[in-house]
């Protein structure tokens, strides 16, 4: 018996498995400097808005905001430019948000940037993959409720992007909303100036009533 394509199709099979193992990085991310900010055990690293420490446990290798005592559950160091990607899976009713770039952790709606995270199918400007009432996703790309979608969200200087499963779905500038509550078509936002915002800041979860699981949280910071 031949066993050289079953040692090479068990070869292939244990790296697939390496590759796909949750909240781990792999030889290549390590490589390129990626940081695991979620290790899929306990809360190392994190803690809610409100200074408290997170109510909720670990399930199945997953954050989980809902009810965790505060409005997002937010990593504890700061960051500017940076990739930062994750995992997320909605239950049937869902509506929560990655938050990035929180200058405030008393008031992150207003001191930071939301990618929305929501059932449905829609296009708009709080539908999942927008950059919260500023950028409408151009589709789409959710797989829906108690899937898991992958998230990437890219920070470098003004320029903010959105990928979801692996297409880029929203891009900003912020230097050109220099208006208050104004986008650049003109049309009304409910924020400030997006162009004063500060670049380095707070990331984290939100929870806003429903619940929804976080994991493979994952951040390269770019120089």
């Amino acid at each position: 018996m031949n066993f050289k394509p079953l040692i090479t199709l068990l070869g292939c099979l244990a790296a697939t498995a390496t590759w796909a193992q949750d909240n781990q990085l792999t030889k290549e991310e390590k490589s390129a400097g990626w940081q695991l900010l979620f290790n899929g055990t306990d809360h190392t690293g994190w803690i809610c808005n409100t200074g408290k420490e997170i109510a909720t446990g670990v399930e199945e290798g997953a954050l989980v905001p809902f009810k965790s005592g505060g409005y997002i559950i937010m990593h504890e160091k700061k960051f500017g430019d940076f990739k930062l990607a994750c995992d997320v899976k909605m239950s049937e009713q869902c509506n929560s948000g990655v938050f990035f770039r929180v200058s405030d952790p008393k008031n992150p709606v207003r001191s930071g940037f939301e990618v929305q995270v929501m059932n449905g199918n829609g296009t708009g400007f709080h539908d999942f993959g927008a950059i919260y009432d500023l950028c409408k996703p151009s589709k789409n790309m959710s797989k829906g409720n108690g899937q898991w979608d992958h998230l990437e969200i890219t920070c470098q200087g003004p320029q903010i992007s959105v990928t979801v499963n692996g297409e880029q779905v929203a891009e900003i500038n912020c230097d050109d909303f220099a208006e208050k509550g104004q986008r650049p078509d003109g049309t009304k936002h409910k924020f400030g100036i997006i162009k004063n915002l500060p670049r380095t800041g707070y990331l984290g979860f939100q929870d806003h009533g429903h619940k929804v699981w976080f994991k493979n949280v994952k951040l390269l910071e770019l120089k």
